[in-house]
């Protein structure tokens, strides 16, 4: 049916709007048949809450997934620390480290809008770090944006701005907050 219209079209004339017709359509097809992404759908899109596995960031992509097995079921923008590129090696460099961890603990109250601990510094990291005469430092978590962002929250997102963590928008990280359980593996990535 659309193609005898833009062939009706294209009989009386009009070129100009049967290419913008074809164009139109091409655009809508290819956007059709891209699946979305696994965060662009609403959780209640989903049947059930998938069981997370893993938790798997890739620093160069800024995405963090959430993994069942190989599947990818979330996938979230991230924002990194101040100077991302490389493993985290001390206190204050303002890097994310790279390593796998466990999400071991989880905070409701911090300065940032809810936050789950990444288990470093690991016993490879102490080391390096002693090596240098440095102190590894800690406290990095997955966290929200922080508390006092208020009307600037817009500001924060898509921007490397911690000292280290990893920063989601609120909503992301009540999501993560609720498939993600304490014990969880995670896997930082170049």
């Amino acid at each position: 049916m659309l193609l005898k219209s833009l062939s009706l079209i294209s009989a009386t004339g009009s070129r100009n709007l049967t290419a913008a017709c074809a164009v139109a359509l091409f655009c809508l097809l290819t956007l059709a048949s891209k699946p979305a992404t696994a965060s662009e759908l609403p959780m209640g899109a989903m049947a059930e809450a998938p069981e997370v596995s893993e938790v798997l960031v890739r620093k160069e992509e800024r995405r963090l997934y959430l993994l069942s097995g190989e599947q990818v079921v979330r996938s979230y923008r991230i924002g990194l620390g101040d100077n991302p590129s490389g493993h985290k090696l001390y206190e204050g460099d303002k890097r994310t480290p790279e390593g796998e961890y466990v999400l071991d603990w989880r905070n409701p109250d911090s300065d940032f809008y809810k936050s789950i601990h990444i288990s470093y510094p690991n016993e490879q990291d102490r080391e390096q770090a002693s090596a240098w005469g440095l102190d590894p430092g800690g406290s990095i978590m997955i966290h929200g944006l922080p508390n006092d962002a208020g009307d600037l929250a817009f500001a924060f997102l898509g921007l490397d701005w911690t000292d280290g963590c990893i920063a989601v928008s609120n909503e992301e990280m009540d999501e993560i907050w609720q498939l993600v359980a304490d014990g969880t593996p995670i896997r930082i990535v170049p």
